[in-house]
């Protein structure tokens, strides 16, 4: 039976070993996106201004957006009242890749809570 338990907690450690590296990849793969098609406008870090004052940091879009409905305006288009955004459209695994990226950003006391309101139930 020992050996069984320890073949076992192996097996599992090593899923969850692949899991997480997956989630790290999805997110690097967000960071890279955001590079490439948003941090000339948006600060894309915890940190830092965004060079368009009128671009929300990435770590502020929840004040705004609950995160998770971006999904579809990311896949669909993002169209803003503002002309100087372009018109954006990713396919499914770049959505999940972003989407990942952007709740990374995070805080946790801002991930949280719901977009102006008190923080969420624990």
């Amino acid at each position: 039976m020992t050996r069984t338990a320890l073949l076992l907690a192996a097996a599992i450690g090593a899923i969850a070993a692949s899991a997480h590296a997956q989630s790290a990849d999805v997110t690097s793969r967000g960071r890279l996106l955001a590079q490439r098609y948003c941090a000339a406008c948006h600060a894309i870090d915890r940190q830092g201004k965004s060079p368009n004052a009128a671009a929300p940091p990435f770590r502020d879009l929840h004040r705004r957006y609950e995160v998770d409905n971006l999904a579809e305006a990311l896949a669909e288009g993002i169209l803003v009242g503002h002309p100087a955004m372009p018109e954006m459209r990713f396919p499914p695994d770049d959505v999940k890749a972003l989407l990942a990226y952007i709740k990374g950003v995070q805080t946790h006391e801002q991930a949280s809570r719901a977009p102006d309101g008190p923080p969420a139930a624990q």
